[in-house]
C-alpha cells in the first residue's frame, strides 16, 4: 500500500500542486466489483482546499482521476454499523455513494482521517451529526494509532506523513564533493572513510556539548527574567481586577438607568396610541350636531329638506355600520353612542315611514279624482309621471329604511301597492271596456278624432300592410301604415280597425307598465340597481352565486309587487282576446303577430320583465287559440254536408279558406311566427283535400270527376296566386288532380255523340288485340264492311252536330258559373273528339282496305260544328 501510496502521490498529485493525506482502496455494491482508490488529498497553495478523488487504474502503471467531490459537498458519513467492524461504508453528497474497502483498518483509518480533516478545515460544517453508525473512539481529536499520529503531525506542518525521498541541495552536493576530494582514498578506502568520518563526528559531539554546557547560564538568566515578568503581570492582573469590580457596579446602575428610560418611552407610545385610537374611535361614532337636528326636525316636503335628510341618514347608517374592536364594546361610553344613534335611528324610520304613508294615501286619492275627470274628455290610460316624480326624491331614503327599519319598509310597500292596485284596476277595466265598445259601435265619421282607440301619430299601425311593420310597435316601423289610415276611421274595414285599436291597447299598456316597474325598482330598492350599490359597498365580498341569488329575490319581489299592483291585467287581456275571437276568429291571428312582435323586440328583450311575462301568458292562450281555429275548421270540413239536389260548385270550406289564407298572407308576412301558420297550412290543406274526394263520391246530382276538378282548379288558382311556399308541393298536387279528371269526365262523356260507332270499333280494337289480322277483321260478321256501312249512315253530320250540341248543353248543366271552366272542358273535348276521328278513319284504313269506306263528315266540319256550337251559347 506504501508503494501504492507514493506512486500516486508522484504520478497523480504532485503535478496538480496537490498533496495526498489518505487513501483507501474500495469497490463498489453490486455483482460487478471494480476495485478503484478513494484518496483524500489538500492542496499546497492557500487558500487550502480539501478534495476527494476516485482514482483508477487506467493501464498497467498509470493512474487517473475518476471522480472528483469538495470535503465541503460532503453530507453524511454512514458506516453502516457502530459495534460490528464492518468494510462497508457510503459518502452521501448529491447522492449516495456505497462503498466496500479492502479491510477494515483502512475503512476505519480513511474515516478518522475525514473526521481530522472536517475538523481543521471545515470547522463551520463540522458537526458528529456528519458521522453515523460509527465508532465514538474513531472521532476524538487525540486519538491515534501509530503512524497516523506522525501523519496528522507531518499535516499539521506542512510535511507529508511518509520519508519520502529527497534529492540533495546543491550546497550539499558541495560540501560532499569537497569532503570526498579532501580523502583521496575515499573510493579506494571505503573502511579509511569511514574511521576518518568517525573521528570527525565524535570531534562535533564533543564541541556541542561544550557549547550546551556554556549556555546553561544564559538559559538560568533567562529563567529569572521569566519569573520577574510573570510577578508584575500578577500585578497588572490583581489591578486590573480591581477595576473591574469597580465598573461592574457602575454597568449595573447603567443598566437600571436604560431600562427605566425604555419603560418611560413606552409608556408614552402607548398613550400617544391609545389617544389617536380614541380618537379614530370618536370620530367613527360621533355624529354631528347638525345631522341629529336635520334628522330630528327636518323638512320632508321640500326638496332641500329631502336632501339634507338623506345626507344625514346616510352619514347615520355609516356609522351604526362602521366596524370597531370587540373590545370597544364594554366601554360605557360607546355604548351610551349607540344607543344614542340607535335612538335617531328608530325616531327618523318613524318619522319617514308616517310622511311617506299620508303621500301614498293622498297621491292614490288624488290620481283616482284626475281619472275620472280626463276618462271623460280623453279616453286613454292615464300616466302616472307626476306622482313618480314627487317620490323618487325619497328613493334614497327608501333604501335606508329598508336597512334601518325592514318593518317600515314592508308595511309601506304594502300601503303603495293597496292604493295603487285599486287605481290601476279600474283604470284598466274601464280602458278594455272602452276597447270592447269600439269594436262593436263605429263611430259616425265626424266624430272618429274623439273615439279612444282612434289611432294617434306615430303610435298605430294597421292590417292593410303588416308587412312594413318591424320588431318594435313604434313611430319609426308604423309611419307608412299611420299615414294611410289617418283620413277617417270610416275608411277602416273591421279587420282594420280591430288591428289599430289592438295595436293602441299595446302602446298603452307598454309605458305605463314599463313607467311604473321602473319607478318601483328605483324607489323600493329592487332589481339591479339595488344590486349594484350592494357590490360596491361590500366591495367585492359578494361571490358570483350570491349575486345570482341576491338578483334573483330582487326579481322575485318586483314581479311580486307589479303582480299585485296590476292582478287585474292578464284576465282583462286574456277576457278581450275572448271576446274579440267571439266576433271574428280571424282576430286571434292579429293578435298572434302583434303580441309576438311585442314580446321579441328589442324593447323588451328583458324577459324578466313584468309586461313581458303577461304577454307571454297571453301569447300562449293566443297560439292555444289558434290551433283550436284551426282544429274547429279542420272538423268543420270533415263534418260539412253538401246539399245533393242542385249541382256541387265550388265547395265552401274551398271558399273559406281562401279568405283566410288571404288574410293570413298579409298579417303574417315578414313575421316570425310563420312556422304556425305554415302548420295550419298543412292541417287544412290536407283536410280539404280529403273532403273534396269524399264528396265527390257521395255527390249525386253532380259527377265526382267534376266536383274534384273544379274545386282543385280554385285550389290551384288560390295557391299559385298567394305563391305560399310551404304548400308548393300541394299546389302542385292540385294542378296534377285537375287535370287528371278533367282528362276523365272529357273521356267519359265524350263517347255520346258517335256512341254506336264507338262500340263498333272498340269491339274491332278488341279483335286485332286477341290476334285477328286487321285485313281478316271485316269477314268477320259482326264486323264485315255491311255493318259499318250501316254504322257510317246513321252518322251525318248533321246528327253528329246535334249530338255535339246536346253535350254542350249537358256540360254547361253540370260545370258551375264561378270557375269558368266550359271553354276549357268544351276545348279539350274538341281535341279529343279529334284524336277518336283520326282513330276511326285509321282504322278502317288497316282493317277494311279497298272497301272505299270514310265518315260522311271532315275534320274542317268537326271543327266548325264545335266553333259554331260555342259561339252560340
Amino acid at each position: 500500500m506504501t508503494a501504492i501510496r507514493h506512486t500516486l502521490q508522484r504520478d497523480v498529485f504532485l503535478p496538480q500542486g496537490e498533496r495526498l493525506i489518505d487513501v483507501v482502496h474500495v469497490s463498489k455494491t453490486g455483482k460487478k466489483k471494480k476495485s478503484s482508490f478513494l484518496c483524500a488529498a489538500i492542496t499546497t497553495d492557500a487558500p487550502i482546499r480539501v478534495s476527494l478523488y476516485k482514482v483508477k487504474k487506467a493501464d498497467k502503471e498509470n493512474f487517473k482521476k475518476r471522480q472528483c467531490w469538495l470535503l465541503s459537498e460532503l453530507k453524511q458519513v454512514d458506516g453502516k454499523d457502530a459495534e460490528k467492524d464492518l468494510p462497508d461504508f457510503d459518502l452521501h453528497f448529491e447522492k449516495i455513494y456505497k462503498w466496500i474497502a479492502s479491510n477494515e483498518v483502512e475503512k476505519n483509518k480513511f474515516i478518522t482521517t475525514l473526521w481530522k480533516l472536517s475538523s481543521r478545515y471545515q470547522k463551520d460544517r463540522h458537526k458528529p451529526e456528519l458521522f453515523v453508525n460509527v465508532k465514538p473512539s474513531l472521532l476524538e481529536e487525540t486519538f491515534m494509532i501509530g503512524d497516523q499520529a506522525l501523519q496528522i503531525e507531518l499535516m499539521e506542518s506542512g510535511d507529508t506523513g511518509e520519508s519520502d525521498y529527497h534529492a540533495l541541495s546543491k550546497k550539499e552536493e558541495d560540501d560532499l564533493q569537497k569532503m570526498m576530494n579532501e580523502c583521496d582514498f575515499a573510493i579506494g578506502n571505503a573502511e579509511a572513510f569511514m574511521e576518518r568520518l568517525s573521528n570527525d563526528l565524535s570531534v562535533l559531539d564533543g564541541d556541542n556539548i561544550h557549547s550546551i554546557i556554556e549556555s546553561q547560564q544564559e538559559v538560568a538568566r533567562l529563567m529569572n527574567l521569566l519569573d520577574d515578568s510573570l510577578r508584575v503581570v500578577n500585578t497588572l492582573d490583581t489591578k486590573l481586577n480591581s477595576y473591574d469590580e469597580m465598573l461592574e457596579g457602575v454597568r449595573a446602575h447603567m443598566e437600571v438607568m436604560e431600562q427605566k428610560d425604555s419603560s418611560i418611552q413606552i409608556q408614552n407610545q402607548n398613550q400617544h396610541k391609545l389617544l389617536t385610537e380614541l380618537e379614530a374611535l370618536v370620530k367613527k361614532l360621533e355624529l354631528p350636531h347638525r345631522y341629529q337636528m336635520i334628522l330630528l326636525d327636518g323638512d320632508l316636503n321640500k326638496p332641500v329638506g329631502i336632501s339634507d335628510c338623506t345626507q344625514a341618514a346616510q352619514i347615520l347608517q355609516q356609522k351604526m355600520e362602521v366596524k370597531i374592536h370587540d373590545g370597544f364594546y364594554k366601554m360605557n361610553a360607546v355604548l351610551n353612542q349607540q344607543e344614542l344613534l340607535i335612538n335617531l335611528q328608530d325616531r327618523f324610520a318613524q318619522r319617514l315611514a308616517t310622511n311617506l304613508n299620508n303621500m301614498f294615501i293622498q297621491q292614490g286619492n288624488e290620481m283616482a279624482m284626475n281619472t275620472l275627470v280626463i276618462h271623460t274628455k280623453k279616453q286613454t290610460l292615464p300616466k302616472h309621471h307626476t306622482n313618480h316624480r314627487d317620490l323618487v326624491p325619497f328613493a334614497d331614503l327608501m333604501q335606508w329604511l329598508k336597512r334601518a327599519d325592514f318593518t317600515s319598509y314592508k308595511q309601506l310597500s304594502m300601503v303603495y301597492t293597496d292604493n295603487l292596485k285599486k287605481l290601476y284596476e279600474k283604470e284598466l277595466k274601464d280602458f278594455f271596456e272602452s276597447a270592447k265598445q269600439s269594436l262593436t259601435i263605429k263611430p259616425p265619421v265626424q266624430d272618429a278624432k274623439k273615439f279612444q282607440f282612434h289611432h294617434k301619430e306615430g303610435k298605430l299601425g294597421s292590417q292593410t300592410d303588416l308587412t312594413r311593420v318591424g320588431a318594435r310597435l313604434k313611430s319609426s316601423t308604423l309611419d307608412d301604415m299611420t299615414r294611410h289610415f289617418n283620413s277617417s276611421d270610416a275608411d277602416l274595414t273591421d279587420s282594420q280597425k280591430f288591428d289599430s285599436v289592438f295595436i293602441q291597447i299595446l302602446n298603452e299598456l307598454q309605458p305605463t307598465c314599463e313607467a311604473e316597474e321602473e319607478f318601483c325598482s328605483k324607489f323600493f330598492s329592487l332589481g339591479r340597481e339595488d344590486e349594484d350599490d350592494s357590490t360596491t359597498e361590500y366591495d367585492g365580498a359578494v361571490t358570483s352565486k350570491s349575486k345570482r341569488a341576491e338578483d334573483k329575490k330582487h326579481t322575485t319581489e318586483l314581479r311580486h309587487m307589479m303582480a299585485e299592483l296590476f292582478y287585474v291585467l292578464e284576465p282583462e287581456m286574456k277576457s278581450f282576446i275572448r271576446f274579440a275571437e267571439k266576433i271574428d276568429p280571424i282576430y286571434i291571428l292579429y293578435m298572434l303577430v302583434r303580441i309576438s312582435r311585442q314580446v321579441l323586440s328589442k324593447e323588451h328583450k328583458d324577459s324578466r320583465s313584468f309586461l313581458s311575462i303577461v304577454l307571454a301568458n297571453c301569447l300562449v292562450e293566443v297560439k292555444r287559440n289558434v290551433d283550436t281555429y284551426v282544429d274547429n275548421q279542420v272538423r268543420t270540413i270533415n263534418e260539412i254536408r253538401v246539399s245533393k239536389k242542385s249541382k256541387c260548385g265550388i265547395l265552401p270550406f274551398v271558399v273559406t279558406f281562401e279568405r283566410f289564407a288571404e288574410q293570413a298572407e298579409s298579417i303574417f308576412k315578414g313575421t316570425d311566427r310563420r312556422a304556425d301558420l305554415d302548420k295550419s297550412y298543412s292541417k287544412l290543406i290536407s283536410a280539404q283535400f280529403k273532403a273534396i274526394h269524399k264528396i265527390a263520391i257521395e255527390h249525386q246530382k253532380t259527377p265526382s270527376d267534376v266536383v274534384i276538378f273544379e274545386n282543385f282548379h280554385h285550389l290551384h288558382g288560390v295557391l299559385s296566386r298567394l305563391k305560399i311556399t310551404c304548400l308548393e308541393n300541394e299546389r302542385k298536387e292540385a294542378k296534377q288532380r285537375y287535370q287528371e279528371h278533367i282528362q276523365a269526365y272529357v273521356t267519359t262523356y265524350l263517347g255520346r255523340p258517335m256512341e254506336k260507332l264507338n262500340h263498333f270499333f272498340e269491339g274491332v280494337q278488341t279483335l286485332v288485340t286477341q290476334g285477328v289480322k286487321e285485313e281478316e277483321v271485316g269477314f268477320q260478321m259482326a264486323y264485315n264492311k255491311q255493318e259499318l256501312r250501316k254504322l257510317i249512315r246513321e252518322y251525318t253530320s248533321k246528327e253528329v252536330k246535334k249530338g255535339l250540341d246536346h253535350l254542350y248543353k249537358k256540360v254547361e248543366k253540370t260545370l258551375c258559373d264561378e270557375e269558368s271552366l266550359l271553354q276549357v272542358v268544351w276545348r279539350s273535348m274538341q281535341q279529343e273528339f279529334i284524336h277518336q276521328y283520326n282513330h276511326i278513319q285509321n282504322l278502317i284504313k288497316r282493317c277494311y282496305p279497298g272497301a272505299n269506306l270514310t265518315l260522311e263528315f271532315t275534320i274542317d266540319e268537326v271543327l266548325q260544328f264545335f266553333s259554331n256550337i260555342a259561339q252560340s251559347h
